[in-house]
């Protein structure tokens, strides 16, 4: 069986689970390597997962020439930067999402895949998850008819910690969470997003504006085809970790990870009315998988990527517009809209 060299930069919480299942889990795929800034996590790792080799920077791993994929897992404000470099070495790249903290770096981002002639998907597992897939199918079928209203959440659980926004290596939270919806927005619509108009707040934790971030926001939406959106954003719910999504359409609607069918469901922690996940990792364990598999076979197959550069781009440039609208208190504009 022809394997494919897979080096992964970055083995905090998110890249080690992407480096477990590629050792453990893709038959396809060979790990030869982990590189993290901080070489002893990037030793340990390693040696966990019984990978071979582990260095301490991105370009002393792309040195090695049986390396043909790197998979990017770094903080936020790394990848754009990360994937220049990895693209100069002619390496093909799966990397997390945001393609880039601001439209800028990731427009520069795909100019370096494109020059150098390698291919890159973006880490919108959510796309993968087999719920979001079978509802995918059937908005593509006409199932609902022409999509009307998008809506979705995402709920963290756990609180950040004050030193998680004092580092300043992740984007704000549109970037680092709310992207994901962004992306499901344009993928699950198959519509662009025209305007955006923003609202936030930090008013249970007042110390985390002064990193430019919030505590929680939502995001109306408003389509090049007409359908309008709403999507929220909270990043403390303490109760669990907390993801769906609604899609109406002129013939009936499609609910994405709903509740059971309670007549009053209270959310509260450690007495909720039903099981959620704590983590991402736990309700995403399968897309993410479904993920890395794909790549691996989307390099062997010699085929282009599901979620392209250009999905990458769009995303940031709505998550752009969305950090704009909160600065501006008004609505804004959004990428090709404009």
């Amino acid at each position: 069986m022809r394997k494919l060299g897979v080096g992964v930069l970055g083995v905090g919480e998110m890249g080690k689970q992407h480096a477990a299942n590629l050792r453990r889990l893709v038959p396809q795929a060979e790990l030869l390597a982990i590189a993290d800034v901080d070489g002893a996590r990037a030793s340990k790792v390693a040696a966990e997962l019984e990978v071979p080799h582990s260095y301490p920077s991105l370009e002393a791993m792309l040195e090695r020439k049986d390396i043909q994929a790197v998979l990017i897992s770094t903080p936020d404000n790394f990848h754009a930067s990360a994937i220049e470099t990895a693209a100069r070495a002619g390496k093909d790249i799966l990397c997390e999402k945001p393609l880039g903290v601001t439209v800028e770096s990731a427009q520069k981002a795909l100019q370096a895949v494109a020059k150098a002639g390698v291919r890159l998907q973006v880490g919108f597992m959510r796309r993968y998850d087999p719920a979001y897939v079978a509802a995918f199918k059937r908005i593509e079928a006409g199932e609902i008819g022409e999509p009307v209203i998008f809506k979705s959440l995402g709920r963290d659980k756990d609180m950040p910690p004050i030193k998680a926004y004092e580092a300043g290596i992740n984007g704000m939270v549109f970037y680092n969470n709310t992207i994901h919806d962004f992306d499901l927005a344009r993928w699950l619509t198959q519509d662009e997003v025209a305007e955006v108009h923003t609202f936030g707040t930090v008013a249970i934790r007042p110390e985390v504006a002064k990193f430019g971030d919030i505590v929680a926001g939502t995001v109306n939406l408003r389509f090049r085809k007409g359908a309008i959106g709403n999507v929220e954003s909270y990043v403390q719910s303490m109760y669990g970790y907390d993801v769906r999504s609604e899609i109406v359409g002129s013939k009936g609607s499609i609910l994405i990870g709903t509740l059971r069918q309670n007549s009053a469901t209270f959310l509260m922690p450690g007495h909720g009315s039903y099981q959620l996940e704590d983590h991402f990792l736990a309700r995403f364990r399968d897309a993410y998988l479904a993920e890395v598999t794909d790549f691996v076979d989307m390099i062997l197959s010699d085929r282009a990527p599901k979620v392209t550069g250009e999905d990458g781009l769009r995303a940031t440039e709505i998550a752009a517009a969305a950090e704009k609208s909160y600065l501006s208190a008004a609505p804004c504009g959004v990428g090709l809209a404009d």
